[in-house]
């Protein structure tokens, strides 16, 4: 399962894929239940530790325990990938899911597009639900180059038989002279994840959304 799990991390998500991409929307109920879980900071639960896990996995050691992350390096797209664990419930990974896109948005950026793909393979069936998100353009300097911040970020929630596989998080620099140099990876990953620990009541609420 593994060895799956790393081909699929390591493939690029395009719309070119041979199976179409679809608007991804969340019902008022959903969308209600994901306010209740910012609001009540349920998300302190594995922000802190997924941080902690990109950068155990940058100087390559090993805790054997813990949340797991690893390395995303991709033609120009610097990123993480954090698997699931079943002590997190698919319930809350979806919310953590859109709570990175909501990170990324307090930093000045537009959500370009949220979609979602399902495509069947011989031996299982992958669903990707995809955050796209660019910077305002209207942030440009005196000289006419417009702050990239991060470049474009891509948020990919990936589904394996429907049930959680991993979260891909990246940024992927804009090259052309009109923006300003990007500010790296890490320190976007910084800004979204440095967060301090879950206090024992938040702890006590992952049950209650661990289902969805």
């Amino acid at each position: 399962m593994f060895k799956l799990f790393n081909d699929l991390f390591s493939r690029r998500s395009s719309p070119t894929s041979k199976s179409e991409w679809q608007p991804l929307t969340r019902t008022a109920a959903e969308q209600r239940a994901h306010t209740q879980w910012v609001a009540q900071q349920v998300y302190l639960n594995w922000a802190g530790p997924y941080f902690k896990a990109y950068h155990f996995c940058k100087a390559h050691i090993t805790s054997g325990q813990g949340l797991r992350a690893q390395l995303l390096n991709d033609g120009g797209r610097h990123g993480a990938v954090f698997f699931y664990d079943t002590s997190i419930g698919p319930g809350n990974f979806q919310h953590f899911f859109d709570f990175l896109r909501d990170r990324v948005l307090d930093l000045g950026y537009n959500l370009s597009t949220s979609d979602q793909r399902t495509h069947h393979q011989p031996s299982y069936t992958e669903t990707i639900y995809k955050h796209f998100l660019k910077p305002q353009p209207k942030d440009c300097t005196e000289t006419g180059r417009c702050n990239q911040r991060f470049g474009t970020v891509t948020i990919d929630l990936v589904m394996i038989n429907k049930q959680p596989g991993f979260i891909r998080f990246s940024s992927n620099p804009y090259q052309d002279a009109i923006f300003t140099p990007a500010h790296t990876f890490d320190e976007l990953l910084d800004l979204v994840l440095n967060l301090p620990a879950a206090p024992a009541e938040v702890q006590a609420k992952i049950k209650q959304y661990a289902k969805g």
